[in-house]
């Protein structure tokens, strides 16, 4: 049974910490049932149960790394029938590896964020977008992260 006020469903990954976190919980008080996403499932948990407290509102979890296809795929396929029509992604997972100048940074730190920050977001996106091109209705919202480097 949905305790939410407008009975729309919001994706938010990377919901553990910062933007997404914040995000989550001001969509919770906009009435919005949550889906969540992040690799620390304590977190989840306690995010989960903070919402639910806080806004009487319907939160899933998911617990998966967004740089995994496979792991992706399964994730969205595991929502619930009644969280399948998305209206709302938010592409919020990034990460910033590596704070060394760029002549000496780590090629290792770019294809973390490269995988997180760009394929996790695409991964994502191409799960959810059909249904809401099916329904004709739904909205993205993409955060990026900018690393300046002295050089």
């Amino acid at each position: 049974m949905t305790t939410s006020q407008n009975n729309k469903i919001a994706f938010v990954s990377g919901a553990t910490s910062g933007f997404g976190r914040a995000i989550a919980f001001r969509l919770a008080k906009l009435g919005y049932r949550l889906i969540i996403t992040g690799r620390r499932n304590e977190r989840l948990h306690r995010i989960s149960q903070q919402l639910k407290e806080e806004y009487s509102t319907d939160v899933f979890s998911l617990c998966f790394d967004i740089r995994d296809k496979n792991a992706c795929e399964q994730a969205i396929q595991s929502l619930p029938a009644d969280f399948q029509n998305i209206d709302l992604l938010v592409n919020n997972a990034g990460l910033a590896a590596g704070a060394s100048s760029f002549e000496e940074s780590d090629i290792a730190d770019f294809e973390q964020m490269v995988d997180t920050n760009i394929k996790g977001l695409l991964y994502i996106t191409k799960l959810i977008v059909p249904k809401m091109v099916e329904r004709k209705s739904g909205h993205i919202i993409n955060i990026s992260s900018l690393i300046l480097n002295k050089w």
